[in-house]
């Protein structure tokens, strides 16, 4: 388990932190908040083809959720036939269940890197992991911009976060088309759910957390709604049959 950990460490979150104490040395002003919105940036600019790959699939499987449900309707009684005219359905529409999996596990550890940096790295001590060649810069000025300390828990970074938190799963809704009849059944009552209950735990938990979390919260969030806007113009580029029509 030791063995785990120290590799955890040196592979994960020694990277991560010298990454953040580098950007701090050439930032004007060594603003430590700048230095997490710059460090957030190259992260999810580097896994941006995993992202994207990740947020396609997971469009496309919830435009073909009407579908499903259908599928599993008529052959409710026969678990082998609904079966095989799913795995027909994912080969025809080229939609892989399982292709999002991949990416997001490849992120997890680097994820709880940033946590762990955004949480533990302003204190002194952690000071001792950084690399010999770098500028020990021997304090850590923990205000963003003059007034929002990193360090202490706030609010209203819990708020902004929760707020773009919303955008963000609104976006992942597929759009409503005219001609479709609104369903009520329980899938698509939890589906639209998730859309209040994911902002309402970001809320809760994030004033909980020292405000450098919450700005990374707000960074990658600001991230996720540009890629979520590219890939939604995309797909209504490519289908534009598939935009809402009125009658």
């Amino acid at each position: 388990m030791q063995f785990l950990a120290s590799l955890y460490t040196a592979v994960f979150y020694q990277p991560v932190f010298n990454v953040l104490i580098l950007l701090y040395n050439i930032v004007p002003g060594k603003d430590l908040g700048v230095s997490i919105i710059l460090l957030t940036a190259l992260f999810r600019v580097v896994m941006l083809p995993l992202s994207i790959k990740a947020a396609v699939t997971q469009k496309k499987f919830t435009e073909l959720q009407p579908r499903v449900k259908e599928i599993q309707e008529k052959f409710k009684t026969n678990k082998d036939q609904q079966a095989r005219e799913l795995l027909a359905l994912y080969q025809k529409e080229k939609v892989n269940p399982f292709a999002g999996i991949l990416p997001l596990l490849i992120q997890i550890p680097v994820l709880l890197a940033l946590f762990q940096v955004f949480g533990k790295g302003l204190q002194a001590e952690q000071i001792s992991n950084l690399y010999w060649f770098l500028q020990n810069p021997v304090h850590l000025n923990p205000m963003f911009l003059g007034f929002l300390d990193l360090q202490a828990r706030s609010l209203w970074v819990g708020v902004v976060a929760a707020i773009l938190q919303f955008v963000q799963s609104k976006q992942m809704m597929p759009k409503s088309n005219a001609n479709t009849p609104k369903k009520n059944d329980f899938a698509s009552s939890l589906q639209n759910s998730m859309v209040y209950f994911s902002p309402l735990l970001t809320l809760a938990i994030l004033p909980q957390l020292p405000a450098a979390v919450g700005l990374y919260w707000i960074t990658t969030s600001v991230f996720s709604i540009w890629q979520q806007w590219y890939i939604n113009k995309k797909s209504e580029a490519r289908n534009p049959k598939s935009e809402t029509k009125t009658p």
